[in-house]
């Protein structure tokens, strides 16, 4: 079975005004989902991205550049990301719509893995 990541992109801002509480209720609805499509065997892993937003590398002109990124000025960030099992696009398409994320107004770009082993 072939593996699909979903790169969850999100606005940090819009969670600017959210309560402890009510973060704790989002992330038990990650949570449940999560546990849902593990119990179907369709998880294959996940993690949580810091909020620093971590270094970018580039050549240029031959030389190594490395800056902070993103941007403060970003409006966008990549918060995280889950793998899931699934046959093909349209079954990761399914198992991607009951995402929490996209309730909440962040987008998730889907990707199938390629296995070079």
């Amino acid at each position: 079975m072939a593996q699909f990541m979903l790169l969850l992109h999100e606005n940090p801002a819009d969670f600017a005004n959210v309560s402890a509480d009510d973060i704790q209720a989002i992330i038990q609805e990650y949570t449940g989902w999560r546990n849902r499509i593990e119990a179907e065997g369709r998880f294959a892993g996940s993690n949580k991205l810091k909020d620093e937003g971590g270094r970018h590398l580039k050549v240029h002109n031959d030389q190594l550049r490395v800056v902070d990124g993103p941007y403060a000025e970003a409006k966008e960030v990549m918060g995280g990301y889950f793998i899931v099992k699934a046959s093909n696009y349209d079954e990761a398409v399914e198992i991607s719509k009951g995402c929490p994320h996209l309730k909440y107004g962040g987008w998730i770009e889907l990707r199938e893995v390629e296995n070079l082993g």
